[in-house]
Order: structure tokens, then C-alpha cells, then sequence
């Protein structure tokens, strides 16, 4: 089947190659000259293990092509997905479906038949009937609108794509959606993958409320861990305990400095705005609570540097990670730099290092002190802080990095270190 990809983003980007890889035509689609330019060299604008390997051989095969030409979209794909970002609106927790409007504006004038588009990106309920509306006055053409929500975790994103734990699709009656959807993801429903085909709105809610069920679980682990601190109990041990019943689960049961990205911040958030103009006044209670628990262990993580270096005016403080998840660059709304740009303003002296992540943090907070390597960050540290939980910063040993550091407090924020071993090498270990 020929498909066209609408945005070539970290979204758009992925499923492009990974429809690809499933053997249909594929033909991406994007605004950005600069990046269609990368994309079709085989070149990948982000960090995404196993990305560039399917894109480069796609792209070789002449499988996957990009183009900023919506007209050339419009005469060449069967099918069309949208895969363009939903921010955060500027000054509000609503959703921006700015870019979404655009996509649907540029390709459906162009259209010269009938046509399907399925919608991937994360938008709010009720967001595909409002694109129906605006395509009925761009053309004479029959467009049918189905909603395809995507479940991508970044590092992941590869085989969460061609090897997805479900598919949903949101479809209108009596259209032909399902079954191009069921061509389109032929060999991946052969191999019995659960198919959900739902009402448009029920699959717009499906990917917000699992990132709401997901982040409700962080903010919940972490609300229970300043019990722990209170009473002296360990947390990640009451989460082991309590991650074996299986009505629980142990994954996303992580205490720490709690959850950033470009995803679950604001998809919580526009769901929590969402929610309030239903009037469901319960879940938009309880997301602005699990938003307010998420933000406040960022600054509980400063009070905590603070208090190990006795000031932070002059201190020197070594951050270890930017990304707001170790395999990724990702460093939206991240954790780590948020941490590292308040302990900064408060006149600590920050040294920051990231595997992936220095080329985008040095973007967004140009300010801070980038190191070429962990030990270079420890230099001189009155104490360590691990924000993001990469394989290199759990492997490092604790006496050759108390061979540069000033003081001896390592600061777990992600509960990934391992504690005996750093007490026993003289090191604080706090959480």
C-alpha cells in the first residue's frame, strides 16, 4: 500500500520506517526542508536505538522517500497518518492542535480522490469529529477520519512499532478504516496482536488515559516515599513488595524525581484541561494533584543538594544525566535539567554530563557547565546527583570517582545506584 506519513518528527520519523520495513510504499511528509533533507539521506535527527539501521535500509531500497510537497502527497498515498506534536499551549494546560489543523488545511485541498486518514498523534477527545467538520468545506472529495493512537516509549519506539503490545483504532460506521487499517498492519495482526476497534472518541482517550494511569502510578510511589522518608522506611523495598501482586505491577513503580519527557507532562495536562471542560471535575482533580506531586519532587531534589553541600551558594554540584530517560536525547520538560538550572539560579556552580543528551541540553540551558565525561562532571563536586538512570553512571565505581570529587555525597534520584556499595566506600548515599 502506498502511504503517506504527515510530519516526520520523533513520531512521524519512526512510523514512516517502520511502515516501510513492513514492505508498503511510504512517502513522509514534512515542512522542514533541513530535516526531509537528513531523513532522506538516511540520517536521523535524534537519538532512537535501532532508528537509523530500518531507516537507512529503507530508504536505500526505495521503499521511503520525504518531500515537502503536500500535492505530491495528495496524488501518491492510499492512505494518509498524521504524526505531527500536540504541545502544550503557551500559557495554558490545553493541548495546541495547531500543527494538526495544518497538516489536515495543506493535504486535503490537494486531494484528487476519496481517501482515508488515520490519526496517530495524541489529541483531545473529540478532536477527530472537528477535523471531519474542517474537511468537509476544503474539498468535494470524501475524506474518512480514524483515530490510530500510537504507544511509542522512547528507546523502544522500534519495536513498540512493529512488535506493539495492542492496536486501536478509532473508526466512523459504515467506513472502509478497518479495513485498510488491517492491511496496512497485516503481519503484525498475524501474529495475534490484540486489535481494539473502537468509536472515534474512545480510541482519542485510550493513549491519554494510559499515560494518566502511568503518571497517577509515579506520582503515587513518590507520594508514598515522603511517607518513607518521615518514618524511616525504604521505599524501593515497600515497592518490591507491594510491585509483586500482580493487580499492581512493579514497572512504574520507581520512586525518585518523577516523571518529564514530551509526552506525559503534557498529555496529562491537556487531558486535566480536557477533562474540566467536560465538566468531569474528578479527573481533572486528581491529574492537576498528580502533576502537583510530579513538579514538587523536583524541587525536593534541590532541597535535598542544598542541604548535603550546607549551601548552594558556591557550591559545586555535579549532575549525571540530562535526557529524561537513559537511550533517549530527549530532554523536554526533562527532570534533570530542571534540577540542574534551579540549583544554578541558586548559585551552585553546575557541572552537567549526558551519553546523548549535551547537544539539546546546551540548546535549552546554555548557561550550565557541560562536561565531556562523568568523571569530568565530578571534578571538584561537593556532591553527585544521578538524575537519569543510564547503564554508565549505575557502573561507576564509587573510589574513582571519590579520586576527583571534593565531598563524598552521592544523591540518588532515580533509586538506580547501588547503595551498599557506595556506603561502603565511604560515600552518603541519599535518595
Amino acid at each position: 500500500m502506498k502511504i503517506t506519513v504527515l510530519g516526520t518528527g520523533y513520531l512521524g520519523a519512526t512510523h514512516a520506517a517502520c511502515m516501510a520495513e513492513l514492505g508498503h510504499e511510504v512517502l513522509g511528509v514534512d515542512v522542514d526542508a533541513g530535516k526531509v533533507a537528513a531523513l532522506s539521506e538516511g540520517k536521523v535527527p535524534f537519538h532512537e536505538p535501532g532508528l537509523p539501521a530500518v531507516l537507512k535500509r529503507n530508504v536505500d531500497a526505495g521503499r521511503l522517500r520525504f518531500t515537502t510537497s503536500y500535492a505530491e502527497a495528495a496524488e501518491f498515498g492510499d492512505v494518509h497518518f498524521i504524526a505531527v506534536g500536540t504541545p502544550q499551549r503557551k500559557g495554558e494546560f490545553a493541548a495546541d492542535l495547531t500543527y494538526v489543523n495544518a497538516v489536515v488545511d495543506s493535504l486535503v485541498p490537494h486531494l484528487t480522490r476519496d481517501t482515508v486518514i488515520l490519526g496517530k498523534s495524541t489529541v483531545p477527545v473529540g478532536t477527530t469529529d472537528l477535523l471531519r467538520a474542517r474537511a468537509r468545506v476544503a474539498t468535494t472529495y470524501a475524506v474518512e477520519f480514524a483515530w490510530n493512537p500510537e504507544f511509542l516509549r522512547e528507546g523502544h519506539a522500534v519495536a513498540d512499532t512493529l512488535e506493539p503490545d495492542r492496536l486501536v483504532l478509532g473508526v466512523e460506521p459504515g467506513g472502509r478504516a478497518e479495513e485498510v487499517a488491517r492491511e496496512i498492519y497485516a503481519p503484525i495482526l498475524e501474529r495475534q496482536t490484540p486489535f481494539f476497534v473502537t468509536d472515534t472518541a474512545t480510541a482519542e482517550l485510550v493513549k491519554v488515559s494510559a499515560n494518566a494511569f502511568l503518571a497517577t502510578k509515579i506520582s503515587f510511589i513518590n507520594a508514598v516515599a515522603e511517607v518513607c522518608e518521615a518514618a524511616g522506611a525504604d521505599v524501593v523495598s515497600l515497592a518490591d513488595a507491594i510491585g509483586v501482586d500482580t493487580r499492581i505491577g512493579r514497572r512504574f513503580l520507581n520512586a525518585g524525581v518523577g516523571f518529564g519527557g514530551g509526552c506525559l507532562p503534557k498529555d496529562i495536562r491537556a487531558f486535566m484541561a480536557r477533562s474540566g471542560e467536560l465538566g468531569a471535575s474528578h479527573m481533572h482533580g486528581l491529574l492537576r494533584e498528580v502533576d502537583s506531586i510530579n513538579m514538587g519532587r523536583r524541587t525536593r531534589m534541590v532541597d535535598v543538594a542544598r542541604d548535603a553541600c550546607g549551601s548552594l551558594l558556591g557550591a559545586k554540584v555535579a549532575v549525571l544525566g540530562c535526557a529524561f530517560k537513559p537511550d533517549s536525547d530527549d530532554v523536554r520538560d526533562s527532570p534533570a535539567l530542571n534540577i540542574a538550572g534551579q540549583m544554578q539560579l541558586q548559585g551552585a556552580a553546575v557541572s552537567v554530563y549526558d551519553p546523548e543528551a549535551m547537544d539539546n541540553s546546551r540548546r535549552l540551558f546554555p548557561t550550565l557547565d557541560y562536561a565531556t565525561s562523568a568523571l569530568e562532571a565530578c571534578k571538584g563536586a561537593d556532591a553527585v546527583l544521578v538524575l537519569t538512570e543510564w547503564r554508565e553512571f549505575r557502573e561507576l565505581e564509587p573510589d574513582v570517582v571519590a579520586g576527583v570529587t571534593r565531598g563524598r555525597t552521592l544523591i540518588d534520584g532515580r533509586n538506580c545506584m547501588p547503595r551498599e556499595a557506595w556506603e561502603t566506600a565511604g560515600w552518603t548515599y541519599r535518595t
